[in-house]
């Protein structure tokens, strides 16, 4: 009976309506990601409330985010590659092949998650100050971290192993995943803000728990019996001919996710040296709307994932084309919808994450500058993604590098001396690289893919350096 089932899964990405099979995978993976994002703005949004204290305390945590995303970035580095490649080789009938993906890029989750743990509590303070934090956000940005990164294990199993979960195609038991670990945490954060009176450490203390309780949620499912892929001891021991084309593949999200940790610091200077607190306080507020943009994005590439790469694997280009379409045209639909929110509702958008009505007021005119070129990263999102599920390991990676490392962080710097307001033209960088990035993305993806979809899954080892 259990056998019978996953022989229905496999055949349901192989055979079923595309239109309502991307439909199905992705109302659940768009979900979790929605929800996810609460993990990271439900605490800004409760500190940003708290008495008298509220805009240092919300400015001071939002100085944490680049190193809250250098952790996703390590869980993506070795999984976001290793599991488009499970999926892959379980469309050639090779599930023992994916097995062996997968608990590789567990054991080194594991190893990852210690070593981050000891770098990032050793330079915390230093770091923080790098990022831009002040004399009167230190403090709230420091106490935050220091009880956030002794969560780091269950961040990094619960962020990693889902990816392999959605990528078999279960995409309701991947929602689960996420909706279990934000919806404690929303319930959590007031109690230990407010009712014990802990402030900022409260909101670390409260996402620990709910990540520790989605981590043990993965294991238990992917150790279980409904799974079709199942971790196993034996397969958790490092192997360079299975990780390496792993790693080469995670590079392009690791850069994507990294880079923002990156961008976070040179948007935070400059903010910081031409702003002040007010500014930083501001991108602390725009950053955490704009995911509203893209985690719901990334949630409809992950939905189409598994149908493209399985069907890659299996040589149905038809359906690959198919889901890549319904996967563009989605992402290019939700990015115009959130471009005109953040045009003509941005103070609603702003006044979620503070009462301070002068922060609110600043936030607003900037949040439309910051905005301006969302429209196309549908466009390059979409298409970006398509690269992952591909297999497409080395252009992938340059287009992740091209919007943040070659456009973006430059910009920051550059525009400041070429306009005489500062601080506009700090938020004006980020447009320019988006509107130029994506158009970029879309040329390079619809030129290059009749020529992968001809070479075939074969044609993953040249492009992965294998």
């Amino acid at each position: 009976m259990e056998k019978e089932r996953l022989k229905d899964r496999s055949a349901e990405l192989r055979s079923e309506n595309v239109g309502k099979l991307m439909i199905r995978l992705a109302v659940p993976t768009v979900t979790a990601q929605v929800v996810n994002m609460l993990y990271n703005i439900v605490d800004r949004i409760y500190i940003g409330h708290m008495p008298q204290v509220g805009s240092d305390a919300l400015t001071g945590v939002g100085l944490c985010f680049p190193i809250l995303t250098l952790i996703s970035a390590f869980a993506s580095l070795l999984c976001a590659g290793g599991a488009p490649r499970a999926a892959i080789r379980m469309g050639q009938q090779e599930n023992r092949a994916a097995e062996k993906i997968m608990g590789n890029c567990f054991g080194m989750l594991i190893a990852a998650s210690v070593l981050l743990t000891v770098l990032f509590q050793i330079f915390a303070g230093p770091l923080l100050v790098l990022f831009g934090a002040s004399d009167a956000t230190l403090p709230y940005a420091l106490s935050y971290m220091r009880y956030y990164l002794m969560g780091t294990v269950f961040v990094m199993i619960s962020l990693g192993l889902n990816m392999f979960i959605m990528s078999q195609g279960f995409a309701g038991t991947s929602m689960l995943t996420t909706l279990i670990g934000a919806v404690l945490n929303i319930i959590l954060d007031p109690i230990f803000i407010f009712v014990f009176d802990m402030g900022v450490p409260g909101a670390a203390v409260a996402t620990v728990i709910s990540q520790a309780v989605s981590a043990v949620w993965v294991l238990i499912f992917l150790m279980g019996k409904t799974t079709k892929l199942r971790l196993k001891k034996q397969d958790m021991k490092p192997d360079g001919s299975v990780l390496l084309p792993c790693l080469a593949l995670g590079l392009s999200p690791f850069v994507m996710q990294s880079t923002e940790s990156l961008l976070s610091i040179c948007f935070n200077t400059s903010l910081a040296k031409y702003g002040g607190d007010m500014a930083v306080g501001a991108m602390t507020i725009i950053t955490s709307t704009a995911q509203l943009m893209s985690m719901p994005t990334t949630g409809i590439c992950q939905g189409g994932q598994p149908i493209i790469s399985y069907n890659f694997g299996a040589g149905n280009v038809e359906r690959v084309k198919k889901a890549f379409r319904c996967q563009f045209i989605a992402c290019v639909t939700y990015a115009f919808l959130f471009f005109l929110a953040a045009m003509f509702l941005p103070h609603l958008l702003a006044g979620v994450f503070t009462g301070d009505r002068e922060l609110v007021d600043y936030t607003v005119h900037y949040m439309r500058v910051y905005s301006a070129g969302i429209f196309i990263l549908g466009v390059q999102f979409s298409c970006q993604q398509a690269f992952m599920a591909l297999g497409q390991a080395k252009i992938s990676l340059v287009l992740a590098c091209l919007r943040k490392l070659i456009l973006l962080i430059p910009l920051i710097f550059l525009l400041p001396h070429l306009l005489s307001d500062r601080v506009f033209a700090v938020f004006l960088a980020e447009p320019v690289s988006d509107i130029t990035a994506g158009i970029v993305t879309g040329i390079m993806f619809f030129s290059r893919l009749p020529g992968i979809l001809r070479r075939g899954p074969g044609g993953m080892t040249e492009e992965s350096g294998e």
